[in-house]
């Protein structure tokens, strides 16, 4: 009799398909410590529950590629944040104050945050990385699966695996514009701050590579 699928290791699978992208069997094996076998059970069930989903990708020699990536119906085992609650808000807020109206909802929101993440961030003086590293901790906290990485060059990324707010921002995607200017308050004028990947325009997650400004 084959061992029954531990709930948890799918779990840890469809983590690491939000969290890194989608990837092939062996690599999610490697990642979890693993046989390939044992995450090819995991994935069939999955299948089966409508979590994941696969496409072969043809190779230059040998047979193609299977590489797993997570479903729509997969996302609702993320946190969302009462979407549905936040865009019905927002379009309260639209029908009754007009578009400045909303506008100013969202400045005052961003007001909020900055002043709420100013007393968890490190004194303007220290590390960037010890300031990312403290922006990367809020968003996790806040349901974003944020992660940050240094790069080669001195820069770093902010990745933001997931998006709790993804509704609402679809309605006014102001939001994301005052994210994109709350992090460039928090880090400071000596920094620049760019998102260069964005789930709203079809990738699978935000990025924003921050690096110091030259003298």
């Amino acid at each position: 009799m084959s061992p029954r699928p531990n709930p948890s290791s799918r779990e840890k699978i469809l983590h690491q398909l939000k969290t890194k992208g989608p990837q092939a069997a062996t690599a999610l094996a490697k990642r979890l410590d693993v046989t390939t076998m044992a995450v090819r059970q995991h994935l069939a069930k999955l299948v089966e529950e409508g979590s994941v989903q696969f496409e072969d990708e043809a190779g230059r020699v040998g047979r193609p590629r299977r590489i797993w990536r997570l479903t729509d119906e997969a996302q609702e085992r993320f946190p969302d944040n009462h979407s549905e609650l936040a865009l019905g808000m927002l379009a309260a807020a639209r029908e009754a104050f007009g578009p400045d109206g909303l506008q100013k909802l969202v400045d005052q929101r961003t007001r909020q945050q900055q002043e709420q993440y100013s007393q968890e961030m490190p004194s303007a003086g220290a590390p960037l990385a010890k300031q990312v590293a403290a922006l990367a901790a809020i968003r996790k906290r806040e349901g974003y699966m944020a992660e940050w990485k240094r790069g080669s060059d001195g820069s770093f990324q902010l990745i933001e695996n997931n998006c709790p707010i993804c509704a609402a921002a679809e309605y006014c995607t102001g939001l994301c514009d005052a994210e994109l200017e709350l992090f460039r308050t928090l880090l400071g004028s000596k920094v620049q701050v760019e998102r260069n990947e964005y789930m709203l325009e079809g990738d699978r997650r935000c990025a924003y590579r921050i690096a110091p400004l030259g003298d």
